[in-house]
């Protein structure tokens, strides 16, 4: 029987929650914690079985996210990179995937962002030269396989066209000693992610380590269901997941304080006041209808991605939910933050965590701003295409 990684990843949340002040401190997840995680399965869940990988659906990613971010957002976090990051294993090369391979738990990370230029090697045409600086690498500091999106460039570094006379879009396997990361992660919150920048400077590496995005589409691979399902829908899903999983584990953690605690100038316990009930009744209407709606959206695409490739519409309702669930979770955390009081405030406090942590979530490009104005374009029936979905 194959084994249950939201179980698992439940076996988890007490240690994430003891140690948050230390994944805080140190500014990465603790090597110990990336390592069982990826004994687990947890950065290989989605990719294909052929590569190695567990082979989940998309939905269990989701699931996993949800659960581990109710004890550390930061560490759920990690596995969310960690586990897109291995995306495009099938436009790897044979050599790439062996080496990929060698060692099947390895830690994975990456940045999808095409922030570096792989440009032919002017004396060795077996090399690409590559330039970069690739910022928000999430557990970088972790993993033994990092990567990051380039465009080709041929060896007066001008860009190398694809078949649509557009820049050809790659990703760059880096290993860690191959990069120079930056001590640069110095944030409010999802402090324990370990989201340093990383630069490469005329690095040389081999051709058999670039993948591209034109490989992918052509591989064997490519008509499977997990590469049918909506691309930038299944790299954000886990943002949403992720500050569902900080708004439950939210109410929890003022459910639990108001039980305790007597407002000053007060006689009644918090847990005895009409306002603090409407709050919670609140907040976990908000929650329930904000996660059925975002599952249920996954789960249309994964059945609309057994036969074809996602629709527009497929797409638009599965972003615009992801961006839904974190303003819903973003909403609930700070009404339970305020509510609770002087309480919330204090480091041993999971709600000053979440505070903190479901706040910079919110500010990555996957569920920021744009995202919804480009759905409300194709609403609208401004736009017919909307690549960006």
């Amino acid at each position: 029987m194959p084994r249950d990684h939201s179980e698992i990843a439940a076996t988890y949340v007490e240690e994430l929650r003891s140690r948050g002040r230390e994944i805080d401190a140190a500014r990465q997840v603790p090597q110990d914690i990336a390592e069982r995680l990826a004994d687990e399965g947890f950065y290989r869940i989605c990719t294909p079985i052929e590569l190695g990988g567990i082979g989940a659906e998309p939905r269990v990613l989701a699931e996993v996210c949800e659960i581990l971010a109710t004890g550390n957002a930061s560490v759920a976090w990690c596995v969310f990179i960690g586990a897109t990051s291995q995306y495009m294993f099938p436009a790897a090369s044979p050599q790439l995937l062996e080496e990929l391979l060698e060692t099947p738990n390895a830690i994975t990370s990456g940045v999808f962002a095409y922030s570096g230029t792989a440009a032919r090697t002017p004396s060795n045409s077996e090399t690409w030269t590559v330039n970069g600086n690739w910022e928000w690498g999430s557990g970088c500091r972790n993993a033994s396989w990092i990567s990051g999106g380039v465009i080709l460039c041929d060896e007066n570094n001008s860009p190398v066209l694809d078949k649509n006379q557009r820049p050809t879009e790659a990703r760059a396997f880096f290993k860690p000693e191959e990069i120079v990361i930056s001590d640069d992660w110095h944030t409010s919150g999802l402090r324990g992610s370990g989201s340093n920048s990383y630069t490469t400077s005329n690095l040389e590496i081999p051709n058999y380590r670039i993948a591209t995005v034109e490989a992918l589409r052509n591989s064997p691979l490519a008509n499977s269901p997990i590469y049918r399902f909506p691309r930038f829908g299944y790299l954000a899903l886990p943002i949403g997941s992720i500050a569902l999983g900080m708004a439950k584990d939210a109410i929890e953690e003022a459910l639990g304080i108001a039980k305790s605690k007597t407002p000053m100038g007060s006689t009644r316990s918090l847990a005895s006041r009409p306002s603090f009930h409407r709050d919670v009744a609140l907040a976990d209407s908000s929650l329930r209808s904000a996660r059925a709606l975002f599952y249920e959206d996954i789960e249309t695409a994964w059945e609309e991605a057994q036969g074809t490739a996602g629709s527009l519409e497929t797409r638009r309702l599965l972003r615009t939910s992801t961006v839904h669930a974190v303003t819903t979770a973003i909403n609930i955390i700070d009404r339970m933050y305020t509510t609770v009081g002087g309480s919330s405030v204090y480091e041993e406090s999971a709600l000053q965590r979440h505070f903190r942590d479901v706040h910079v979530a919110s500010q990555h490009m996957m569920v920021a701003e744009p995202v919804m104005e480009l759905a409300g374009r194709v609403l609208s029936g401004v736009d017919d295409q909307a690549p960006g979905l």
